[in-house]
């Protein structure tokens, strides 16, 4: 029996059939005109959106609203409860940089951050020498969205580069601010990708400028003081398949352009001592070939998965001749062992690497080639290396939490082991690790392959299949979600929820291969060790189909199009934020932002059939079937040009022109947003506040 009562009737959209004909095969889309034609001018400016879409939109939010409203103490209780978990007056631990040291803050009530610097040796808790350069809060006042590129100073420190979007669309301006009067330039720089690199001098600085299609297409050079049309275009990316970004390095004597896709890479160098110059090609992109580089003086260690490497190594070539005619093997190959990133200091080589599913970090005297290994012994965490500002330094910065402990960060010496606990995230409202329990298990997909879940919850609550569960996954780009701590989960584990994370083929959790195994042609892998997950959580007791709650984003959000239409009976509730569920014509269509991108990740159906074939067999939008579904929440966001927002809105029309069952299919609409949401953290907490709410609705635990 549905908990949903007395809702008022859903909106029905308006079937405007457009067929579409690809390698003779035509399907018919009878809600493709909730896409407005006007996209692109739309995401930078949201009023000129078709009065149309924008009342059905609306609408749409209505009857969410209507069907949520007995919840709204309960978004409350729930927002207190992750806003009292939260140090609201918090500050970062600064980072050491020539004679300051950098860092950020929140003020008590505050969304935005305030970025600081302070005297390099001084007392980072002593706030009378704080110089606060950068006042989000002041930045975001009367902006109904406002995000912060960060701030990068200058060389010299007299400058900083920030940046901003104020429309959700990640069309970022940036601003050059002069820190020592704390006013901004005149230099007002527009569509870019946020950020960028300075020249040594701290006159002129490298950034990347996105095109009408939001692709980062070509880099350009800015001189302080002069106008934008007048910025040298230092290199324009032709092939509208690949990613781009601008970066330095810790010894300021080279400018890195990072040119990518899914799988394969090149770099360009441009020397800082002749900025005028033409960017060098290191080695020209082959398809499969991944590099990435870091300075080390006389040396580039290079992170690669070339001559077979799948699980990747580290190679070093001559700064002054980087081709990959001259690399050469420093640390090899180990399969099973994922090297994810590398930083290099003045004695010593680091990387961040996962074995055995567990992230651990390597250190490598340069001189003796001695190495060491940082981990902890935890079933289950999660490990963050920031490094260190400074190429001529022994000290390094990590994080460590779990799923049960708190965020610790520590300065690390690389030379003497020592290290040195900086900082415990506190919960200002109180928590004992020893209340709950974390644990890794181990799901059966219909292969054999052990897919890890990570789970959370309390050391009371009853494993007879009773509890409620919030199961989360991912899947997609090689991204592995870490088990590290979430204050916000807590609200769910305190109501008798078991929080669970299913780490799930398409992520690099268990190495390159785990990601291989999920992508492309093994792409429904990803779904079929989701529903193992959940039928391995049904049959130890830990839940119960009827009491699971499936959540995943953008690429998630995908996932859960797909056990929606796989196994709805699985599933009590399904909540899937800025979902890409319309794959298959997303894929299809050059024009968007991130479809040439992603065809390395998913494959071509304009090229090939085969892929058409695949994408067809198991898109969301595509499948959705006369059959009774659960309840379903989507949330979207209409400037976002990831996921754009008429893949949700025509998700859920065909759902509810579908569905068999009773159990309604909601859509919030974030009409003020993108992407990721709402900007600031008070704000993000309450839709979290809300989709937990949704959870714990249909788990029946209000």
């Amino acid at each position: 029996m549905s908990v949903f009562k007395n809702l008022p009737e859903a909106p029905v959209a308006a079937k405007k059939p457009v067929t579409d004909t690809r390698h003779g095969i035509t399907r018919t889309d009878d809600y493709a005109w909730l896409r407005d034609d006007n996209w692109q001018a739309m995401f930078k400016d949201p009023s000129i959106l078709d009065p149309e879409i924008r009342n059905h939109l609306e609408a749409e939010n209505a009857y969410m609203n209507a069907a949520m409203d007995d919840t709204k103490a309960l978004q409350k209780t729930l927002f207190a409860e992750m806003r009292g978990r939260i140090k609201e007056d918090d500050s970062s631990i600064p980072v050491k940089d020539g004679p300051f040291a950098y860092g950020s803050l929140y003020v008590t009530g505050g969304e935005q951050p305030r970025y600081f610097r302070i005297p390099r040796d001084a007392d980072g808790k002593d706030e009378t020498i704080r110089q606060v350069l950068l006042d989000g809060d002041k930045e975001a006042e009367g902006r109904a969205y406002f995000r912060l590129a960060g701030l990068d100073h200058s060389t010299d420190h007299a400058r900083g580069l920030w940046g901003y979007d104020d429309k959700g669309s990640e069309y970022f301006t940036l601003k050059v601010r002069d820190l020592t009067t704390g006013e901004d330039l005149a230099d007002v720089i527009e569509n870019t990708g946020g950020g960028g690199a300075w020249a040594p001098d701290g006159k002129s600085f490298f950034y990347t400028v996105l095109d009408d299609n939001h692709r980062p297409s070509k880099i350009f050079h800015h001189i302080v003081g002069t106008p934008q049309a007048d910025d040298r275009l230092v290199y324009e990316e032709k092939d509208p398949g690949f990613f781009m970004s601008v970066g330095g390095s810790l010894l300021d004597d080279v400018i890195y352009i990072d040119i990518h896709d899914h799988e394969t890479s090149e770099y360009r160098l441009l020397s800082t001592t002749d900025l005028t110059a033409e960017p060098k090609l290191v080695a020209g992109r082959v398809t499969g070939l991944e590099y990435a580089m870091t300075e080390g003086g006389d040396v580039f260690y290079i992170l690669t998965n070339a001559d077979g490497a799948k699980d990747f190594k580290i190679m070093e070539a001559p700064v002054n001749a980087p081709g990959k005619e001259n690399w050469r093997e420093l640390v090899p190959h180990k399969p099973g062992t994922l090297i994810l990133s590398h930083m290099a200091y003045a004695r010593h080589l680091v990387w961040l690497q996962r074995r055995e599913g567990l992230p651990e970090i390597v250190v490598r005297d340069r001189k003796t080639g001695e190495e060491h290994a940082i981990a902890f012994a935890e079933e289950a965490y999660s490990l963050g290396l920031s490094g260190a500002a400074e190429y001529d330094t022994d000290v390094i910065r990590f994080s460590y939490s779990s799923m049960t402990t708190p965020s610790q960060l520590f300065d690390y010496d690389m030379a003497t082991r020592e290290r040195t606990l900086l900082k415990t995230q506190e919960v200002p409202s109180g928590h004992n690790p020893d209340d709950y329990v974390t644990r890794r298990v181990f799901a059966p997909s219909w292969d054999g392959t052990k897919v890890p879940v990570t789970l959370l919850y309390r050391k009371d609550t009853p494993l007879d299949g009773s509890a409620p569960c919030l199961l989360y996954g991912y899947g997609a780009y090689g991204i592995t979600i870490p088990a590290g701590f979430n204050t916000n989960c807590l609200s769910l584990a305190d109501r008798g929820f078991v929080y669970a994370i299913a780490h799930i083929r398409g992520g690099k959790d268990r190495g390159f291969s785990w990601y291989e195994d999920g992508k492309m042609a093994k792409k429904t892998n990803t779904f079929k060790d989701f529903v193992a997950a959940a039928d391995y959580l049904n049959q130890e007791k830990f839940t119960s189909y009827a009491n699971i709650v499936a959540e995943g984003g953008s690429a998630g959000g995908m996932l859960m199009g797909a056990i929606a239409n796989m196994a709805p009976e699985k599933f009590t509730g399904i909540i899937a934020a800025v979902p890409f569920v319309d794959v298959l014509n997303t894929m299809l269509d050059d024009t968007l932002p991130l479809t040439p991108p992603e065809w390395p990740e998913w494959g071509n159906p304009i090229d090939s059939r085969e892929f058409y074939d695949i994408i067809a067999g198991y898109s969301p939008y595509d499948n959705v079937e006369a059959k009774p579904y659960p309840a379903i929440l989507a949330l979207g966001g209409l400037t976002d040009p990831r996921v754009t927002y008429w893949e949700p809105a025509k998700w859920v029309a065909r759902l509810r022109e579908k569905t068999t069952g009773s159990e309604p299919i909601l859509m919030k609409t974030n009409m003020d947003a993108g992407h990721g949401g709402a900007s600031g953290r008070f704000q993000r907490l309450e839709e979290i506040a809300f989709e937990y709410a949704f959870a714990i609705k249909v788990a029946g635990r209000m």
